[in-house]
Order: C-alpha cells, then sequence, then structure tokens
C-alpha cells in the first residue's frame, strides 16, 4: 500500500493492490482526462466494493438518462454543498461548468443554490434535493407536485432522486474519509 495522506485518511493502493477492472479504470480515466480523480484511487482500497458503486454511479450521471448531464450535474452540486462534501463539490461542480458552459453558476450552486440566478425548473430541482437531503423524513407523495408542475415524468422524478440519493451516499463516503479533490478540477471549464 502506498501512504498518500494527501488524497484520503487511508493508504492508497497501488496497482499491484487492485483488481483488473480497477487499474483498467485507472487507465482509461488517465486517457480520458489526463489524470486518475483521486475518488478512483481512494475507494479501491476494498476494490471490488469500488467497482460496484461505480457501475451505478456511472450509469446515473454519466450515462444518457432521463435528466439533462447538467441537470444531474446541478443537483450533484446542490447536495454536495448542502453536505458540504469538499470533494464532490469541487470536482461535480468541475462537470457542471463543463457541461452548462457557464463558469459561474456551478460556484454559486456550491455555496447557495437560491442566489445562483437558477431557471424555474432548476429551481424546484434543486428545492426537492435539499429537502431530501436535510430531511429525509419529512419526504411525503406531496412533494413530488412541484417535481410534475415543471413537467417531470416519473421516469425523471426516479432518476432525481436516485441521483440525489448516490449522492449523499458518496458524500457521506467522502468526507468521512478525506478525500482531496484533484486540483485539476479546479482549473476545469474556466476561461
Amino acid at each position: 500500500m502506498v501512504d498518500d495522506a494527501r488524497i484520503s485518511y487511508l493508504p492508497v493502493p497501488d496497482r499491484d493492490d487492485v483488481p483488473e477492472g480497477v487499474t483498467r479504470l485507472w487507465d482509461k480515466s488517465q486517457e480520458a482526462f489526463g489524470f486518475v480523480p483521486n475518488v478512483f484511487r481512494a475507494q479501491a482500497v476494498n476494490g471490488d466494493q469500488f467497482l460496484a458503486w461505480w457501475k451505478y454511479f456511472n450509469l446515473l450521471v454519466n450515462k444518457e438518462g432521463h435528466l439533462t448531464n447538467a441537470e444531474r450535474e446541478l443537483l450533484a452540486v446542490v447536495v454536495s454543498g448542502i453536505n458540504r462534501c469538499t470533494y464532490c463539490a469541487v470536482s461535480h461542480g468541475a462537470a457542471l461548468r463543463t457541461y452548462s458552459e457557464d463558469e459561474r453558476t456551478s460556484d454559486l450552486v456550491g455555496v447557495n443554490w437560491r442566489q445562483a440566478g437558477l431557471t424555474e425548473r432548476e429551481a424546484t430541482m434543486a428545492a426537492y434535493a435539499e429537502k431530501l437531503t436535510r430531511r429525509p423524513d419529512e419526504v411525503t407523495e406531496a412533494d413530488l407536485e412541484p417535481l410534475r408542475a415543471i413537467g417531470l415524468d416519473n421516469h425523471q422524478i426516479i432518476e432525481l432522486v436516485q441521483v440525489v440519493g448516490m449522492f449523499n451516499l458518496t458524500n457521506r463516503v467522502s468526507t468521512a474519509l478525506g478525500f482531496v479533490p484533484n486540483v485539476e478540477y479546479h482549473s476545469q471549464a474556466r476561461g
């Protein structure tokens, strides 16, 4: 194990300590982005669990879905900002900048989505994400009505709920283990 305290509270495994599927993902990331996301390295301590998480995460966030890529990233940044998850707020803030082609909004959303000048559709989704994150015990069927009023169908609603749930899980793992975002995220999709 390589002790890399800069990206996680736990020692980070090296290539010889992880399953082949993890090294393939690391190599694909290096080729696509020019770096391996620290979350991929830090979570690989339990390689098979990481790969299972990645398969579901990738399906929800990185594939064509019922919501747009920008909407899914908006939800990620709203939830991560509320949870004060540094890794996810920074990394998904970069993704939101990329998909929205807007350098300013993701920074505002990460601090206070209400002051980010969101559209009615975006603000309604953000409000639902905030309630589900902060007060899940208070969420009822009536909370779906504003989502329906902005035109979300059942497929979009369940995807929204799953993305919010995924980021609440991922935020807790990332924060509990002190994951540090890659420096590359800070400059992505800026100027």
